[in-house]
């Protein structure tokens, strides 16, 4: 049987972009704040899916410097679900700028020719296909999203949206309940033939060669489940999220996000612009290969950000089969 597993690897690195002021030593003085908050809930049965966006989510408002953002899957209780139950594939959250509701109330004809939502974006390299300032997937229980002091990520600066807009956040989670699944691996790894779809989620045909991935594990599909599951009990659970922050101030150095993909191979084939992917599959291991015992696919690319600075955080996402991930830089011996 052909395994086909796919591998998501995205490197967040957060770089300076200014000098550092005398003064950005002082940040632990000024008050860290910290604050909890539950997402929209979530239903799902064994065997199903959500995959749902969520606008206008609760979350810390003025000018912030962002410390962390810390999340995990629990249930009404507040007790967290185990992976093997509930498979948290992935969950994104990012800043976009809506129209104020004074501003629509005034001038209702103008609100309507306006986009309802413009999407605050990360500074690159992806940023047109992975836009987000945060996000991980299976491994967020127990991954550090601490930024360092005297550092921190500028969100809810009044003179960033456009005139009538105001910021805002987003979430989108994507769950998928394995109780009960025929295959617990086939679903979490989204297999077209245990999902019995053959059109996306935007009804177009499913190439025959794609054997599963993000076209076949949409909102409202169910993965095969044994026997004695189908009219399984509806369990609600959220996205539990701690955010921790400062109040701005000229204390805290700003830093850039930057979103890399193993996969874009844009700068070493000469290309200008990237080419980043959200997910790729890894072809199945040869006869060969196999018999040496020597079934490990390596992905590596090269980036140049955008501007100069100091890395200060990373953090690497991958899905089940994926073994490591790590960054390198030009000078030799240091990496991540």
């Amino acid at each position: 049987m052909k395994l086909w597993p796919f591998l998501v690897l995205l490197v967040t690195l957060l770089s300076a972009t200014a000098s550092l002021p005398s003064e950005a030593l002082n940040v632990r003085g000024h008050l860290l704040k910290s604050k909890t908050f539950l997402s929209p809930p979530i239903f799902l049965r064994p065997g199903s899916v959500s995959n749902k966006w969520y606008f206008d989510i609760a979350f810390p408002r003025g000018h912030l410097a962002l410390k962390s953002f810390n999340a995990e899957v629990v249930d009404e209780r507040g007790v967290p679900v185990p992976l093997h139950e509930t498979y948290l594939h992935h969950w994104v959250a990012e800043p976009y700028f809506a129209v104020k509701e004074a501003a629509a109330a005034a001038a209702a004809g103008e609100a309507q020719k306006r986009s309802k939502g413009i999407l605050n974006r990360n500074s690159g390299v992806c940023k047109n296909t992975l836009g987000q300032y945060y996000g991980l997937g299976s491994e967020t229980r127990h991954t550090a999203t601490w930024v360092p002091d005297p550092y921190g990520i500028e969100v809810g600066n009044p003179e960033a949206p456009p005139e009538g807009y105001e910021e805002k956040w987003l979430l989108n989670v994507h769950a998928i309940d394995t109780r009960g699944a025929a295959d617990k691996l086939g679903c979490t790894e989204c297999r077209c033939d245990l999902y019995n779809v053959t059109i996306d989620e935007h009804g177009r045909r499913i190439p025959e060669d794609y054997t599963g991935g993000l076209y076949c594990c949409y909102d409202e599909t169910r993965c095969k489940v044994k026997e004695g599951f189908s009219d399984g009990e509806v369990r609600k659970v959220f996205l539990r999220y701690t955010v921790t922050w400062l109040d701005w101030s000229d204390a805290v150095l700003p830093v850039k996000i930057y979103i890399f993909d193993v996969t874009d191979r844009a700068l070493l084939e000469g290309k200008s612009e990237p080419a980043c992917k959200v997910e790729y599959q890894v072809e199945a291991c040869s006869s060969e290969n196999r018999a040496n015992n020597d079934c490990v696919h390596v992905q590596a690319t090269k980036q140049i950000l955008p501007r100069g600075g100091d890395i200060v955080f990373g953090v690497a996402h991958q899905h089940s089969g994926g073994i490591a991930a790590s960054l390198h830089g030009e000078v030799a011996g240091w990496h991540h």
